[in-house]
């Protein structure tokens, strides 16, 4: 016996309509079979008062940033001893933690650049909307 429901494609979210019934040993313990070609009940749910809220992410956002800068700090003063640096003609003596923070922000930049400009570049493809139809 060959089941052709798994050939058929069927779209995320979509309700299958032409389901055949259950069969074998289990099918008196499945759902009706015109429970799988009805489309679920909504349900209307109450809003739940403890729910996210854009100032608890801010919150959120606040107690990370400090944690960050609590293992920068960290960071920084466990890393003082001098490291000579050189680029190109320009040479000199700095912290090895300000060097290392310097290189992290370096490559942040970059890829923040080319991030910056992959978008430009796909805002420039698509079409433009008319002024009407915006919001």
């Amino acid at each position: 016996m060959t089941d052709t429901s798994a050939a058929q494609p069927v779209q995320s979210g979509a309700i299958p309509v032409d389901l055949p019934p259950p069969t074998g040993p289990n099918a008196a313990r499945t759902a009706p079979p015109n429970a799988a070609r009805t489309a679920p009940a909504v349900v209307a749910t109450a809003r739940n008062p403890l729910r996210r809220s854009r100032t608890s992410a801010l919150w959120i956002g606040v107690i990370v940033f400090a944690a960050v800068l609590v293992l920068l700090l960290i960071f920084t003063l466990q890393n003082t001893q001098p490291v000579q640096i050189s680029y190109f003609a320009l040479s000199g003596s700095v912290s090895l933690a300000v060097a290392m923070l310097l290189a992290a922000v370096a490559g942040v930049l970059l890829a923040a650049i080319a991030g910056s400009l992959r978008i430009w570049q796909l805002r420039r493809r698509m079409p433009r909307m008319p002024r009407s139809t915006r919001r």
